[in-house]
């Protein structure tokens, strides 16, 4: 486990001023956890079980293997977001595949899985709304702008790539093709200090991908749909919060 109850929460639900919840989803890509009126929520943890788990792929080595692996590469790189209604906290998780190799006769076979072993983080993220909860596959990434950093007061020599003659990442699409969220690095601020030109319209500090079935965040049932699994209880994604419910308004100090 890499999470515990922080200790103000855990003697706040000892000494009654809280309760401890649970909030488990799952299948498809969004869910809302409700917050009751005049009351607010904490959530400080969560367990994930990525998408992916149940299904076997098998390749057959030297007829066309690329293709089959595709089909598993979108399971190896998933997002969950939540939104408050005035806060974003996107959490982007790579999940490991395991291959295996084995014969059939004079033919070569690899065996492919997703480990879906449940993932434990800590988080403090704390809401008097609903909170939106968002989950998703990931494929593509388009690294659309490379170019070497500039030494400046935020990128000094030799500690960072500042003034280094190799060109790094300065722009990495995730989303549709026609109006893509634009990460962009080394920073937002001030971006003209690192050569790259204006920011562009999508442009954001922040990596996380937004909704698109081909090159950004795909609901992770509708493509089990796709490879026939949908109705695999293994193969989808669960999710289950752990939070603290207060039944008051917001205090002003939450630490």
């Amino acid at each position: 486990m890499s999470w515990q109850i922080p200790t103000q929460i855990e003697s706040d639900i000892i000494s009654g001023k809280a309760q401890y919840r649970t909030f488990q989803t799952g299948v498809g890509g969004q869910s809302i956890l409700p917050v009751p009126n005049n009351a607010y929520a904490v959530i400080f943890g969560y367990d994930f079980s990525p998408a992916g788990g149940g299904i076997q792929f098998i390749q057959v080595i030297n007829q066309n293997p690329e293709a089959t692996a595709e089909l598993f590469r979108w399971f190896e790189t998933q997002q969950i977001s939540f939104y408050t209604g005035t806060d974003f906290y996107p959490f982007v998780h790579h999940v490991n595949s395991e291959v295996s190799g084995f014969s059939f006769g004079d033919v070569q076979r690899s065996n492919i899985t997703i480990d879906n072993t449940p993932i434990a983080r800590q988080v403090y993220i704390t809401s008097d709304k609903d909170i939106t909860i968002t989950h998703g596959l990931i494929l593509n990434s388009i690294v659309a702008t490379t170019g070497a950093i500039p030494q400046t007061n935020r990128t000094p020599a030799l500690l960072t790539y500042g003034g280094a003659p190799q060109a790094v990442a300065a722009q990495t699409d995730f989303g549709p093709a026609a109006s893509p969220l634009q990460f962009m690095q080394p920073s937002p601020k001030d971006f003209q200090d690192f050569g790259f030109g204006l920011l562009p319209n999508n442009a954001s500090g922040q990596l996380f991908a937004t909704p698109d079935a081909t090159r950004g965040l795909r609901d992770s049932s509708a493509y089990l749909a796709t490879l026939g699994a949908q109705n695999n209880a293994a193969s989808h994604y669960y999710l289950n919060l752990h939070y603290a419910l207060y039944t008051e308004s917001v205090p002003e100090q939450r630490g």
